[in-house]
């Protein structure tokens, strides 16, 4: 049995969990949620507290369970306390702005500034010119967010410049041995 997928996911006052059909919604005080639940997997709600369980142990179903039971987990806490993923930026002249909550300025060294917006359901917060905020209620999304962020300029190996994430360690490469 699964040690993820059978331990309960506790639901706070003020957010409620809907099972209809194979559709899971949850609602809370930061937005509202909604996934398909997939395969044989049953999701109940019992009292204040939502169960995921299995028909059997078949390979697909064992994967199944906890992933199941982890998505329900994320779902509560991202519609009662939100998801946050921190980046930095290291070069000389790199910069962030943001326009407005959802689109970001980006100053990564090319010879033009490259903006990227934000999909709905994520916004930007820059506290300082080198730091961007992603923060949402979707923790798949906020991630993805970051990580396509972090993808228009890695941190490169040499000297360190690009985009990575908060407390992100690069591995640094010795350049070339003078004579």
């Amino acid at each position: 049995m699964s040690r993820v997928g059978r331990t309960p996911v506790a639901v706070p006052s003020g957010v409620e969990v809907v099972v209809s059909g194979r559709e899971l919604r949850v609602k809370g005080p930061k937005g509202e949620l909604s996934r398909s639940i997939p395969g044989a997997i049953a999701v109940d709600r019992q009292g204040d507290e939502v169960v995921v369980s299995r028909p059997d142990d078949a390979r697909q179903n064992r994967a199944l369970h906890g992933l199941t039971r982890a998505l329900v987990a994320n779902m509560v806490t991202g519609v009662t306390n939100g998801f946050v993923k921190e980046l930095e930026i290291v070069g000389v002249g790199y910069r962030a702005t943001a326009r407005d909550a959802r689109t970001l300025d980006l100053a990564l060294g090319f010879s033009h500034p490259v903006s990227y917006s934000a999909p709905e359901g994520v916004s930007f917060e820059v506290p300082a010119p080198t730091r961007i905020r992603v923060i949402g209620i979707d923790k798949e999304l906020v991630g993805q967010v970051a990580a396509n962020i972090r993808s228009i300029r890695k941190p490169e190996p040499y000297k360190g410049k690009g985009v990575r994430y908060a407390g992100e360690r690069v591995l640094r490469k010795a350049g070339k041995a003078a004579k």
